[in-house]
Protein backbone atom coordinates (compact mmCIF):
# COMPACT_ATOMS: atom_id res chain seq x y z
CA UNK A 1 0.00 0.00 0.00
CA UNK A 2 1.41 3.78 -1.14
CA UNK A 3 1.57 6.59 1.71
CA UNK A 4 1.97 9.81 1.60
CA UNK A 5 4.82 11.25 3.60
CA UNK A 6 4.61 14.47 5.01
CA UNK A 7 7.55 16.36 7.18
CA UNK A 8 8.12 19.90 8.49
CA UNK A 9 11.25 22.07 7.44
CA UNK A 10 12.83 21.14 10.58
CA UNK A 11 13.77 18.21 8.72
CA UNK A 12 16.68 18.94 5.96
CA UNK A 13 15.37 17.51 3.13
CA UNK A 14 17.18 17.94 -0.30
CA UNK A 15 14.67 17.66 -3.18
CA UNK A 16 17.06 14.62 -4.48
CA UNK A 17 16.99 13.45 -0.66
CA UNK A 18 12.80 14.02 -0.90
CA UNK A 19 12.48 11.94 -3.86
CA UNK A 20 14.39 8.94 -3.22
CA UNK A 21 12.54 8.93 0.24
CA UNK A 22 8.84 9.48 -1.38
CA UNK A 23 8.76 12.50 0.99
CA UNK A 24 5.61 14.29 -0.89
CA UNK A 25 5.43 17.61 0.84
CA UNK A 26 8.01 19.73 2.93
CA UNK A 27 5.35 22.11 4.95
CA UNK A 28 7.34 25.16 5.91
CA UNK A 29 8.20 26.83 9.13
CA UNK A 30 8.71 30.49 9.45
CA UNK A 31 11.48 32.01 10.93
CA UNK A 32 11.97 35.18 12.78
CA UNK A 33 14.37 38.10 12.85
CA UNK A 34 13.09 41.11 14.90
CA UNK A 35 10.03 42.48 12.85
CA UNK A 36 11.05 40.38 9.55
CA UNK A 37 9.66 36.95 8.76
CA UNK A 38 10.90 34.22 5.80
CA UNK A 39 9.32 31.62 4.63
CA UNK A 40 11.11 28.24 4.94
CA UNK A 41 10.33 26.32 1.71
CA UNK A 42 11.64 27.06 -2.02
CA UNK A 43 11.47 30.49 -2.32
CA UNK A 44 14.08 30.79 0.47
CA UNK A 45 17.28 33.26 -0.46
CA UNK A 46 19.37 30.96 2.49
CA UNK A 47 22.35 33.11 1.67
CA UNK A 48 20.56 36.17 1.81
CA UNK A 49 18.87 34.95 4.78
CA UNK A 50 21.73 33.77 6.65
CA UNK A 51 24.05 37.37 6.25
CA UNK A 52 20.16 38.79 7.48
CA UNK A 53 20.40 36.72 10.35
CA UNK A 54 24.39 37.60 11.27
CA UNK A 55 23.21 41.12 11.44
CA UNK A 56 20.40 41.23 12.91
CA UNK A 57 20.84 42.80 16.46
CA UNK A 58 17.29 41.60 17.76
CA UNK A 59 15.35 38.33 19.35
CA UNK A 60 15.34 35.38 16.81
CA UNK A 61 12.77 33.43 16.66
CA UNK A 62 10.53 30.82 14.37
CA UNK A 63 7.00 29.61 14.12
CA UNK A 64 5.36 26.74 13.06
CA UNK A 65 3.12 25.82 10.38
CA UNK A 66 -0.67 26.27 11.12
CA UNK A 67 -2.91 23.39 11.21
CA UNK A 68 -4.09 24.54 7.93
CA UNK A 69 -0.79 23.94 5.88
CA UNK A 70 -0.53 20.49 7.02
CA UNK A 71 -3.85 19.47 6.59
CA UNK A 72 -3.16 20.78 2.44
CA UNK A 73 0.41 18.38 3.10
CA UNK A 74 -2.05 15.66 3.52
CA UNK A 75 -4.77 16.33 1.00
CA UNK A 76 -7.74 13.82 1.06
CA UNK A 77 -4.79 10.79 0.52
CA UNK A 78 -6.18 7.69 2.48
CA UNK A 79 -3.02 6.67 3.62
CA UNK A 80 -0.15 9.41 5.26
CA UNK A 81 2.79 9.76 7.54
CA UNK A 82 3.72 13.38 9.04
CA UNK A 83 6.99 13.66 10.27
CA UNK A 84 7.69 16.94 12.79
CA UNK A 85 10.57 18.16 14.95
CA UNK A 86 10.38 17.88 18.79
CA UNK A 87 6.89 18.86 20.33
CA UNK A 88 9.24 20.30 22.82
CA UNK A 89 10.76 22.83 20.49
CA UNK A 90 8.02 23.79 18.70
CA UNK A 91 4.19 23.69 17.94
CA UNK A 92 4.38 22.01 14.83
CA UNK A 93 3.57 18.25 16.17
CA UNK A 94 0.67 19.71 17.69
CA UNK A 95 -0.50 21.58 14.90
CA UNK A 96 -0.19 18.29 12.65
CA UNK A 97 -2.50 16.49 15.00
CA UNK A 98 -5.20 19.69 14.34
CA UNK A 99 -4.38 19.17 10.48
CA UNK A 100 -4.66 15.49 10.47
CA UNK A 101 -8.26 15.97 12.22
CA UNK A 102 -8.98 18.40 9.91
CA UNK A 103 -8.10 16.28 6.85
CA UNK A 104 -10.15 13.37 8.17
CA UNK A 105 -12.95 15.29 6.91
CA UNK A 106 -11.71 15.71 3.31
CA UNK A 107 -11.49 11.65 3.28
CA UNK A 108 -7.53 11.08 4.71
CA UNK A 109 -8.73 8.58 7.26
CA UNK A 110 -5.38 6.80 7.34
CA UNK A 111 -2.83 9.68 8.85
CA UNK A 112 -0.34 9.08 11.26
CA UNK A 113 1.62 11.38 12.78
CA UNK A 114 4.99 11.23 14.47
CA UNK A 115 6.93 13.55 17.14
CA UNK A 116 10.68 12.94 16.27
CA UNK A 117 11.95 14.32 20.00
CA UNK A 118 14.79 15.72 17.64
CA UNK A 119 15.26 17.96 14.66
CA UNK A 120 16.94 17.91 11.27
CA UNK A 121 19.28 15.06 11.33
CA UNK A 122 17.15 13.10 13.53
CA UNK A 123 14.05 14.28 11.49
CA UNK A 124 15.69 12.65 7.98
CA UNK A 125 16.64 9.74 10.26
CA UNK A 126 13.23 9.31 11.12
CA UNK A 127 12.09 9.65 7.03
CA UNK A 128 14.58 7.32 6.11
CA UNK A 129 13.54 4.59 8.48
CA UNK A 130 9.73 4.79 7.58
CA UNK A 131 11.03 4.45 4.12
CA UNK A 132 13.28 1.38 5.04
CA UNK A 133 9.68 -0.42 6.73
CA UNK A 134 7.32 0.97 3.91
CA UNK A 135 9.61 -0.81 1.02
CA UNK A 136 9.80 -4.17 2.62
CA UNK A 137 5.75 -4.18 2.82
CA UNK A 138 5.09 -3.41 6.65
CA UNK A 139 1.77 -3.16 7.99
CA UNK A 140 1.26 0.47 9.31
CA UNK A 141 0.47 -1.00 12.62
CA UNK A 142 3.44 -2.49 13.09
CA UNK A 143 5.56 0.36 11.19
CA UNK A 144 4.04 2.73 13.47
CA UNK A 145 5.47 0.99 16.66
CA UNK A 146 8.80 0.13 14.81
CA UNK A 147 9.49 3.84 14.15
CA UNK A 148 8.03 4.87 17.77
CA UNK A 149 10.57 2.56 19.08
CA UNK A 150 13.70 3.86 16.92
CA UNK A 151 12.94 7.33 17.68
CA UNK A 152 13.07 6.59 21.61
CA UNK A 153 16.79 5.16 21.17
CA UNK A 154 17.65 7.51 18.58
CA UNK A 155 20.51 10.04 19.50
CA UNK A 156 20.66 13.38 18.14
CA UNK A 157 23.84 15.66 18.73
CA UNK A 158 24.70 18.86 17.59
CA UNK A 159 28.00 20.88 17.72
CA UNK A 160 27.85 24.85 17.32
CA UNK A 161 30.48 26.95 16.01
CA UNK A 162 28.91 30.38 16.66
CA UNK A 163 26.71 31.21 19.53
CA UNK A 164 25.27 34.48 18.86
CA UNK A 165 21.30 32.84 18.24
CA UNK A 166 21.49 31.47 21.30
CA UNK A 167 22.25 34.63 22.71
CA UNK A 168 19.29 36.45 20.63
CA UNK A 169 17.46 34.34 21.78
CA UNK A 170 17.96 33.64 25.36
CA UNK A 171 19.21 30.22 25.82
CA UNK A 172 22.64 31.24 26.33
CA UNK A 173 23.85 34.53 28.49
CA UNK A 174 26.08 36.87 26.85
CA UNK A 175 28.64 36.16 29.16
CA UNK A 176 29.00 32.33 29.02
CA UNK A 177 28.73 32.91 25.55
CA UNK A 178 31.88 34.91 25.01
CA UNK A 179 33.73 32.61 27.51
CA UNK A 180 33.23 29.68 24.94
CA UNK A 181 33.77 31.68 21.73
CA UNK A 182 36.96 32.67 23.14
CA UNK A 183 38.05 29.17 24.85
CA UNK A 184 37.18 27.40 21.65
CA UNK A 185 35.03 25.18 23.60
CA UNK A 186 32.79 23.45 20.96
CA UNK A 187 29.46 22.34 22.91
CA UNK A 188 28.12 19.12 22.11
CA UNK A 189 24.85 19.46 22.79
CA UNK A 190 22.04 17.34 21.57
CA UNK A 191 18.35 15.49 22.52
CA UNK A 192 18.41 14.41 26.37
CA UNK A 193 15.63 11.27 25.03
CA UNK A 194 12.72 13.70 25.49
CA UNK A 195 12.91 16.43 23.02
CA UNK A 196 14.55 18.75 24.91
CA UNK A 197 17.81 20.27 24.32
CA UNK A 198 21.04 19.01 26.87
CA UNK A 199 24.65 19.79 27.24
CA UNK A 200 26.59 16.36 27.00
CA UNK A 201 30.30 17.40 26.27
CA UNK A 202 32.73 20.40 26.15
CA UNK A 203 35.47 19.55 24.14
CA UNK A 204 38.29 22.29 23.43
CA UNK A 205 39.31 22.63 19.78
CA UNK A 206 37.98 19.86 16.75
CA UNK A 207 40.26 16.78 17.40
CA UNK A 208 38.76 17.00 21.07
CA UNK A 209 35.56 17.43 19.46
CA UNK A 210 35.83 14.27 17.14
CA UNK A 211 36.84 12.06 19.97
CA UNK A 212 34.40 12.99 22.05
CA UNK A 213 31.68 12.10 19.09
CA UNK A 214 33.24 8.73 18.81
CA UNK A 215 32.96 8.07 22.33
CA UNK A 216 29.62 9.36 22.83
CA UNK A 217 28.34 7.08 19.66
CA UNK A 218 30.48 4.10 21.22
CA UNK A 219 28.77 4.66 24.29
CA UNK A 220 25.13 4.87 23.12
CA UNK A 221 24.91 1.06 22.78
CA UNK A 222 23.10 1.87 19.59
CA UNK A 223 23.90 -0.56 16.83
CA UNK A 224 25.84 0.61 13.98
CA UNK A 225 26.14 -2.40 11.61
CA UNK A 226 23.84 -2.17 8.96
CA UNK A 227 21.96 1.27 10.35
CA UNK A 228 22.31 5.13 8.95
CA UNK A 229 23.51 8.13 9.87
CA UNK A 230 22.66 11.42 9.07
CA UNK A 231 24.99 14.77 9.77
CA UNK A 232 23.28 18.16 8.73
CA UNK A 233 25.92 20.69 8.28
CA UNK A 234 25.51 24.87 7.90
CA UNK A 235 27.99 26.07 5.50
CA UNK A 236 30.50 23.37 7.19
CA UNK A 237 31.02 20.39 4.77
CA UNK A 238 33.98 20.38 5.56
CA UNK A 239 33.50 19.58 8.82
CA UNK A 240 30.94 17.39 7.77
CA UNK A 241 33.13 15.54 5.83
CA UNK A 242 35.70 15.58 8.29
CA UNK A 243 33.44 14.15 11.08
CA UNK A 244 31.76 11.12 8.40
CA UNK A 245 35.24 10.49 7.91
CA UNK A 246 36.19 9.90 11.24
CA UNK A 247 32.83 7.68 12.08
CA UNK A 248 33.38 5.38 8.72
CA UNK A 249 36.68 4.61 10.24
CA UNK A 250 35.41 3.85 13.72
CA UNK A 251 31.81 1.84 13.04
CA UNK A 252 30.35 0.02 9.94
CA UNK A 253 27.16 2.23 9.12
CA UNK A 254 24.98 1.50 6.11
CA UNK A 255 24.86 4.84 5.00
CA UNK A 256 26.20 8.38 6.25
CA UNK A 257 23.71 11.07 4.92
CA UNK A 258 25.82 14.33 4.76
CA UNK A 259 23.17 16.90 4.20
CA UNK A 260 22.82 21.12 4.44
CA UNK A 261 20.69 22.56 6.62
CA UNK A 262 17.67 24.79 5.56
CA UNK A 263 16.23 27.91 6.97
CA UNK A 264 14.86 26.82 10.15
CA UNK A 265 18.20 24.49 11.24
CA UNK A 266 20.56 27.01 9.74
CA UNK A 267 18.38 29.90 12.32
CA UNK A 268 19.82 27.91 15.15
CA UNK A 269 22.74 25.73 14.43
CA UNK A 270 24.21 28.97 13.27
CA UNK A 271 26.92 29.23 10.21
CA UNK A 272 29.05 26.33 10.18
CA UNK A 273 27.13 24.30 13.04
CA UNK A 274 26.41 20.37 12.18
CA UNK A 275 24.00 18.53 13.45
CA UNK A 276 23.73 14.27 13.67
CA UNK A 277 21.53 11.68 14.16
CA UNK A 278 22.32 7.78 14.69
Amino acid sequence: MDYKIVVDSGCDMTPQLAERLGVTSVVPMTMILGSKEYVDDETLNLPGFMADMKACTERVSSAAPSPFAFMEAIGSAINSFVVTISSQLSASYENAQLGKELAKENGAANVHVFDTKSASAGEVLVAVKLRELLSNGIPKDQIVSLVNHFIDNMKTYFVLERHDNLIKNGRLNKITGRIVQTLNIKLILGSDGNGNIALFEKPRGTEQMLDRIVSLIRKSNRPTSGENMVICHCNNLPLATRVSGVIRGQFDFKEIFVIPTRGLISLYADDRGIVMAF
